[in-house]
């Protein structure tokens, strides 16, 4: 749990280094996110962690949370991300920086067992730390995309990977799709090189580079945009794979 709560952390970091000494013109930078800037992504980010924060440590506050959202289910996020870009960057940096620390000392502090309620299913603070570790990694690459950087990957894509393996149903739900009895062979290159790997082998497999993967499963990239091979029924999950939750998007939505 402390591991996984460090990693969200970490890559936290990584991206507040990527922005923090942005001049504040290049906060208003476009991103692949349509109709979102540098400032919504951090935004978003921020409003994210706060939100998961009432999740954790206040149920009720965030039931109307949920509540809000439905009452305009496809711009509650992008009104959020809009009113939160809004601020100086240096308040929505702050801002941010404050959340996501509130959010690591909340999720050390939930008892084991806690089913934490979301906007998908409820789920463990183990998990929850894991999405948000997602999360950031995916917006950040929105921010690296629209500022023409090339991220290294670290061995904190694993998670992002291990949630994309165990996403694999809900993607198919959520897109009416029957889902397969079998689990995939996923196999994928790790930043180090060593292989990680899920399932037993079959006819659908999944094999590259775990960062291809965790572009894909993000929605931050098409298959055909990455050097992953993919077989068999594999080949058709990589083309709606999502590892967050919501609706049903395409490459390139915020999630």
């Amino acid at each position: 749990m402390s591991d996984t709560v460090a990693a969200f952390l970490d890559e936290c970091t990584d991206l507040d280094a990527l922005v923090a000494a942005l001049d504040d013109s290049d906060w208003a930078h476009d991103t692949p996110a349509k109709g979102w800037t540098v400032a919504h992504q951090i935004a978003h980010l921020a409003w994210t962690d706060e939100v998961a924060v009432l999740a954790a440590t206040a149920p009720q506050e965030f039931a109307r949370e949920v509540e809000a959202a439905l009452q305009n289910v496809t711009g509650h996020v992008d009104e959020q991300a809009a009113k939160g870009a809004a601020a100086p960057p240096v308040e929505l940096l702050a801002r941010w920086r404050t959340g996501r620390e509130k959010l690591a000392d909340a999720l050390r502090s939930t008892p084991d067992g806690t089913k934490l309620p979301w906007f998908g299913p409820p789920m463990s603070a183990r998990s929850m730390a894991t999405a948000r570790l997602m999360e950031t990694w995916a917006h950040g690459q929105d921010v690296a995309d629209a500022l023409g950087v090339r991220r290294e990957p670290t061995d904190r894509l694993r998670d992002i990977c291990h949630l994309g393996v165990r996403t694999r149903d809900f993607a198919y739900i959520i897109n009416d799709k029957d889902t397969p009895s079998v689990p995939f062979h996923v196999e994928l290159a790790s930043p180090g090189g060593e292989p990680w790997v899920w399932g037993e082998d079959g006819d659908d497999t999944v094999t590259g580079s775990a960062e291809d993967f965790a572009l894909v499963v993000t929605q931050r990239r098409e298959l055909a945009a990455t050097d992953l091979v993919a077989t068999g029924e594999a080949a058709h999950w990589l083309t709606f794979a999502q590892a967050f939750a919501g609706a049903p998007t395409r490459a390139g939505a915020q999630a």
